[in-house]
Parts: structure tokens; sequence; C-alpha cells
């Protein structure tokens, strides 16, 4: 098994609502993705974000803490070969307009906070969001 590390975030607007981002049009989760090599955490979130919903201008607030679990498969289950690390950072935005850059990630989108959870396709994502709602 491979294990790699990724990098993203919880990002809310001013209504309070967070972005989540539709990978390959088969998934939903929050915007992250490879932290790559002499790159920090940070640093690929807020890339990642950029490249996944458009977003440049983000405010940090805090680190959410990291979790693992395995990659999503092209069928929706979960891909044995790869185990990710994945570390979020809580941002703000005052940008509304969301315009991703990557093909892979054709849509992002606002969602109330308290509808987040439902919409998420890993189960693993499902349970860090919902351990960190209380905070956002």
């Amino acid at each position: 098994m491979k294990y790699t590390e990724s990098a993203g975030g919880v990002v809310l607007n001013k209504n309070g609502q967070v972005l989540i981002v539709s990978q390959h049009g088969r998934s939903w989760s929050l915007p992250k993705g490879h932290i790559d090599p002499g790159e920090e955490a940070l640093e690929a979130a807020k890339r990642e974000i950029y490249e996944e919903t458009g977003v440049r201008e983000l405010k940090l607030i805090k680190s959410l803490g990291s979790y693992e679990r395995p990659r999503i498969s092209l069928k929706g289950g979960d891909d044995k070969t790869e185990m990710k690390k994945i570390h979020l950072f809580l941002f703000t935005t005052s940008e509304e307009t969301l315009k991703p850059v990557d093909p892979d990630h054709p849509e992002a989108r606002w969602v109330d906070k308290q509808s987040v959870a439902e919409l998420l396709t890993h189960k693993k994502d499902k349970a860090f969001y919902l351990s960190i709602l209380p905070e956002l």
C-alpha cells in the first residue's frame, strides 16, 4: 500500500456556508489534494483549494488537524492501494464566485454547514467533518 499526504480546507463564506467539490463528477469532498515534494501542508491546502474551486483569497483561522483514510476508487469504494493522511485547515473568504481550474474537479458549490456531512462521499470524511462542526 502506498502512503500519501494531502492537504485542504474547510472554507467558510460570509454566509457561513462551506465549500465542497466534486471529484471527477462521481464523489463529493472538501477541497484538498496531494502535497507536492518540498511543499508545506498549508501551502498545498491553499493551492488545492484554488485549483478545485477558483477561490484564491483565503484567510487562515486555524489548523483542524488530520486523519487517515483510503483513497476513493473510481467506482466510489475504498481503493486499498493508497492510504491518505489528510491535513485540514479552517479558512474564511469573501469570494463567492466558484470557477474550478482543475478539469478533474468540474464542480464546486457552497453548502449550508449543517448539510455538508450528508453530501460527503467517504464515511471518514463525514466523521471528521462532524467532529469539527461545533468549531465552525
